[in-house]
């Protein structure tokens, strides 16, 4: 017997479902929050491997790209198998990786690890040297007793506060090795699927392709694609960019302090690097530290890394970065401190690094959707014509 199935009731009947499924899921979310609270670690944890290894693929690809259409295309111009080109691009690309690791093993790590223990054991000296340079300079200065006992009390808090941040900042430290190194097996496998998804990324990218043409009509397919490819120029340009720019910086400061003969110079080289990833705020991030290490062991060198620092930032503000980075991100300075205030706020110092591509493409597709909307009115799209 064949149904005769009325649309207007079909409808009525698929959405009544839609809405007592949604509210079944809210019930449990809100009364068994902890179930379902771990259940989710316990997949997020399973699932660990595969995000980390298609993280490492997005960003190795960037080299597999390079030594695919930079290297091989045109060391063998007359073509290649495909099949082969990948393969040779993916031995490169992970020599490459690990020639990268094995140098910051051997020679960056332990240099960090070094100077950072050397500034540990010497921390209580330095403070105790601080607090005498203070003493002499209040005793030379004419002031009432209770207003001396104010300076002394805060000073003495100071002092305090110093000792115990050296105290608790070598267990942090261990304690962060200690998460590293049980992480060991999830980077590893990691490594592998990164390899298994730059090896066939076509087929993953066509595999998806497939999936969205199945569920969604071709128009919100287009989109889809349309979107993800402008997040991964976006992205894929900023990312790049700002690593090689650091790594460049890296190695300046490295020479200049060198040259300086500054205290600590791996360690304030290597807080630099990695806080120049950071848009905006990375360089105040680093310098910050870098000069009351300085500081604390001898004030006219922390002057002179001040000074430093301000050259080298300029240089790369002015010079390094814009040429670099162009106009990958495309949105205005103010736009910038307002997606790293926003995306810091919530998510840390994942959402300073991230936030501003990010913000980056919403940015980019609002603005597609208004100029839009101004052409079907017939005005004009042109932000100077409404000043």
């Amino acid at each position: 017997m064949k149904i005769d199935w009325n649309r207007k009731y079909t409808t009525i009947a698929v959405y009544t479902l839609i809405v007592v499924f949604l509210s079944m899921i809210f019930y449990f979310a809100i009364t068994k929050y902890e179930s379902l609270s771990s259940i989710f670690s316990t997949i997020g944890y399973t699932l660990r491997p595969f995000i980390l290894g298609a993280s490492l693929a997005y960003l190795f690809n960037f080299i597999l790209a390079f030594f695919e259409n930079e290297i091989l295309d045109k060391v063998f111009s007359i073509g290649i198998k495909f099949k082969i080109k990948r393969a040779i691009s993916l031995v490169m690309t992970y020599i490459t990786v690990f020639l990268f690791i094995t140098v910051f093993l051997k020679f960056v790590l332990p240099e960090v690890a070094n100077s950072l223990s050397v500034f540990l054991t010497d921390f209580p000296k330095i403070t105790n040297s601080a607090y005498k340079t203070y003493t002499n300079i209040i005793s030379g200065l004419n002031m009432s007793p209770e207003i001396r006992d104010i300076f002394d009390a805060r000073a003495n808090e100071i002092t305090k506060k110093s000792l115990d941040f050296g105290t608790n900042l070598m267990p942090y430290f261990a304690n962060l090795f200690l998460g590293i190194a049980k992480s060991i097996w999830n980077t590893v496998l990691g490594m592998i699927i990164s390899i298994y998804i730059l090896a066939d990324k076509e087929g993953f990218f066509a595999l998806c392709r497939k999936f969205c043409l199945a569920i969604f009509p071709a128009e919100i397919t287009d989109k889809i694609f349309y979107v993800t490819t402008l997040s991964n120029n976006i992205f894929g340009r900023f990312i790049a960019g700002k690593i090689l720019d650091s790594i460049i910086i890296a190695v300046l400061t490295f020479i200049i302090l060198s040259i300086t003969k500054m205290p600590y110079t791996i360690l304030i080289t290597f807080i630099i690097g990695v806080t120049n990833i950071i848009p905006f705020f990375g360089p105040f991030i680093g310098a910050i530290p870098s000069i009351i290490l300085v500081l604390l062991v001898d004030p006219i060198k922390a002057f002179w890394l001040m000074i430093i620092i301000f050259f080298i930032q300029q240089l790369d503000g002015n010079v390094i970065g814009p040429k670099i980075l162009g106009d990958s991100i495309g949105i205005s300075s103010f736009w910038i401190l307002f997606s790293l205030l926003l995306a810091g706020k919530f998510f840390g110092i994942v959402g300073m690094i991230v936030g501003v591509p990010l913000f980056a493409v919403i940015y980019t597709l609002i603005a597609e959707l208004v100029n839009s909307k101004l052409r079907n009115k017939g005005l004009s799209t042109d932000k100077e014509d409404y000043r």
